[in-house]
């Protein structure tokens, strides 16, 4: 099954955490690559009072289902430290969402794929047309003709050294 990502932090370094949890999903049993955007340096979305984010997106391959993948994903969160808090869009050292799932919807206590907040997200929609503006997002529309519709002003690629 084909998976997508959003990474993201703003925490320790950030580049330097997109890396770790890229080595970590590398590692992930049921789990592979496939591609990495190029990081992009993205203003803070809902909290402004922060840190720029780095953010990526990856496409994988599972043999998971999306309910295990989002605990592995959970786990890599956890390695690397991240502390859930009560704050909504606060600062982070690693999130990592499940995005897409195949063209699946899931709708759970746990779970809601696709991401409900991605179409409005220029930070998650732009590394993601990268690798496919052309991928429908289920019940919202094509990423690339979503992306046109969002402000990108801020957003910055780093340079393929992913460095700040």
């Amino acid at each position: 099954m084909e998976a997508w990502l959003g990474l993201g932090a703003n925490l320790q370094h950030p580049v330097m955490q997109l890396k770790r949890a890229l080595a970590y999903l590398d590692q992930m049993e049921g789990l592979e690559l496939a591609e990495i955007s190029s990081f992009y340096r993205t203003p803070p979305w809902g909290n402004e009072q922060q840190e720029d984010f780095i953010n990526a997106v990856v496409r994988v391959e599972t043999c998971l289902d999306s309910l295990a993948l989002l605990h592995g994903l959970q786990s890599i969160e956890n390695s690397m430290g991240r502390q859930r808090s009560t704050q909504r869009w606060g600062p982070r050292i690693i999130d990592i969402d499940l995005l897409l799932f195949g063209s699946q919807r899931v709708h759970s206590p746990e779970l809601v794929v696709p991401h409900p907040y991605m179409h409005e997200r220029a930070f998650v929609l732009l590394p993601l047309s990268e690798l496919d503006a052309s991928i429908e997002i289920p019940g919202r529309g094509v990423v690339g003709e979503l992306l046109l519709q969002l402000d990108c002003a801020g957003i910055h690629r780093l340079p393929d050294t992913g460095e700040a």
